[in-house]
């Protein structure tokens, strides 16, 4: 569903990406660990057609990113670390635009999709003005719901949330492997590897140096894991 054929970005000297061969299956979270600086964010916007890859293809199902990115990322919901609507409309306001934005039909049952994503009942009328952050992500799980997306993308997604807040996430983020979704999630929190993801990978310096099993696997042999590869 979302794949890497030696994905390489350059910006003038410095190699951000270097030859990423990676695939996530439809239904498979896969947690991508590494310092600023190791490539995670290029690899997000390589996927999203935010630029172009300097060579290799990145592909969201049977569509190849640099020469259709609009129709890749019809497929894709994308959870950016900062997640910004329209504060003076609700919660099903903002969805139901997004909806008409990208050309989607928007479904009947909006407030299930919102409750079902984690919005309180007595939030789904509310602007969203007053929406945590938390919220405000789960917003945009709903959207993913509400159009079926194939591809989920978070970038930092339980950064600056308290653990009940971030747990709330991961179990929506799961709902959505659940239904299909293919999740690839950037993030430096060790309890969304051990909470939701399927495969765990590190990079370093633009590759991708490790790829294992996640199950099985608490947050210490997480870390013990990534220190194994940032020791030198």
């Amino acid at each position: 569903m979302l794949a890497a054929r030696a994905l390489s970005k350059r910006y003038g000297e410095q190699l951000a990406l270097d030859a990423l061969e990676l695939e996530i299956a439809a239904g498979e979270v896969f947690c991508l660990r590494g310092p600023n600086g190791a490539g995670k964010t290029t690899t997000l916007s390589l996927f999203l057609g935010f630029t172009t890859p300097s060579s290799g293809e990145a592909f969201v199902g049977d569509v190849c990113v640099a020469r259709d990115p609009r129709a890749a990322r019809a497929r894709i919901a994308y959870v950016p670390e900062q997640v910004r609507l329209y504060p003076h409309l609700s919660g099903r306001e903002n969805l139901e635009y997004f909806l008409r934005l990208s050309g989607s039909s928007v479904p009947s049952d909006l407030t299930r999709i919102l409750l079902d994503a984690g919005i309180p009942a007595t939030a789904v009328d509310r602007r969203a003005e007053g929406y945590s952050k938390g919220m405000r992500q789960k917003v945009v799980l709903a959207l993913a719901q509400a159009r079926n997306a194939q591809v989920l993308l978070l970038d930092e997604p339980s950064s600056g949330l308290d653990p009940s807040a971030a747990e709330e996430l991961y179990a929506s983020v799961r709902r959505q492997s659940e239904r299909g979704a293919a999740v690839l999630m950037v993030t430096h929190d060790l309890t969304s590897v051990v909470s939701s993801a399927h495969r765990l990978g590190i990079m370093r310096a633009g590759k991708l140096v490790h790829v294992c099993a996640a199950s099985g696997l608490g947050e210490t042999a997480v870390q013990a894991l990534y220190r194994q590869h940032f020791a030198a």
